[in-house]
């Protein structure tokens, strides 16, 4: 059942954001700014994940092909930030709404103190009716750092800021059953959130300019629905989308929330990525966390760990065959529960209110 948003999280991608030849179409991004305006003056707190930093800079200078490709993209996004957010300021300025500038990288999200401190930054924002620009810090990036694409970043911020609804702004009108360009494929209007894996239908293809595809797109809903935020797929290049998304009339592809969870499980949901060590569990203490009745994971339960920790940073949590069954939050650093593993009436290591376990969250 659709809901009207409190706090919504918008993600405009490079290829909404860029006319074919690759220049900034800034016609597109005022007719957006204006909608925004609109969701913004209904009470509708927005938070902006703008891609495009490239493309703009793309169009500013030209470079050997023979330039190291990850250069080549610090280099665009280091010019083209500018210009990016300098146009998104003029436009909403026209509105009377005051922007602010966020530049982030994984590593941000990986840590529970700077996370909560970015989040307390956000919420100050747009308690003060600022609109954040979010977008990857591409200059100091370095590969195994990067974001999917910002379909992820989008996804990271929806969970941070407690956001009940996300829209990711695309070149086509959502998830469709086959390639979108083909005639016979069908868009899926809703993913239910008791539908199963939709890997086999979506179709593989991927943006000109954007890092990521559908199933990027899939997958990262998916996260956001799970966790209780309801998200839409649409295509950002038709008129008065935004709008037309609220009021039911777009062509788009809607993923049914679950109910929401509580704020830290969404912070270690996106975790698989940014954990910095792992414990291998036992049998008894797999059993006691995938049951229905609430476990923390205690020293006793576990066999062996791996990777150099603080305390408060995410750890995965696997059992003996090497199966992945959660995520939590450490309680004690790397040293000191090497020292505890399999003691009794040892505080829990992983808390069950800092645990989300991949079989039920």
């Amino acid at each position: 059942m659709l809901q009207k948003p409190k706090i919504l999280v918008i993600k405009i991608g490079s290829n909404v954001l860029t006319k074919d030849g690759g220049h900034p179409d800034r016609e597109r991004m005022d007719a957006l700014v204006t909608q925004i305006a609109t969701l913004k003056s209904e009470g509708i707190k927005v938070l902006l994940v703008s891609s495009g930093a490239v493309a703009f800079g793309r169009g500013e200078i030209t470079l050997s092909e023979k330039t190291d490709p990850i250069l080549k993209k610090q280099i665009w996004a280091s010019n083209g930030q500018i210009e990016l957010i300098n146009t998104y300021k003029g436009l909403f300025k026209k509105h009377d709404i005051t922007i602010s500038q966020i530049l982030v990288t994984k590593e941000d999200f990986r840590d529970r103190k700077h996370y909560l401190n970015m989040r307390n930054c956000l919420l100050g924002l747009i308690s003060q009716g600022i609109v954040p620009v979010i977008n990857e810090n591409d200059t100091v990036a370095i590969t195994e750092l990067m974001f999917t694409d910002n379909d992820e970043l989008a996804s990271l911020t929806a969970a941070m800021v407690n956001a009940d609804s996300m829209v990711l702004l695309t070149n086509v009108d959502g998830i469709f059953d086959g390639n979108p360009s083909l005639p016979e494929s069908k868009l899926i209007h809703l993913i239910g959130n008791k539908l199963p894996d939709l890997g086999e239908v979506i179709s593989p293809v991927k943006s000109s300019f954007g890092r990521g595809g559908m199933l990027t797109k899939t997958s990262m809903a998916k996260k956001a629905a799970e966790l209780g935020i309801q998200v839409w797929i649409a295509n950002g290049k038709k008129e008065n989308i935004l709008l037309d998304i609220f009021n039911q009339k777009a062509p788009s592809t809607y993923f049914e929330p679950n109910p929401r969870k509580h704020s830290p499980k969404k912070w270690l949901a996106h975790g698989d990525q940014y954990f910095k060590g792992e414990v291998v569990i036992n049998e008894g203490a797999s059993i006691a966390l995938t049951s229905n009745k609430i476990s923390s994971l205690l020293p006793v339960g576990i066999i062996s760990v791996k990777g150099d920790f603080s305390k408060g940073d995410i750890i995965r949590i696997t059992d003996e065959k090497g199966a992945k069954i959660g995520l939590g939050k450490a309680e004690y650093p790397s040293p000191l529960v090497q020292e505890k593993i399999g003691q009794k009436n040892q505080k829990p290591f992983i808390h069950y209110d800092y645990l989300y376990l991949f079989q039920n969250g």
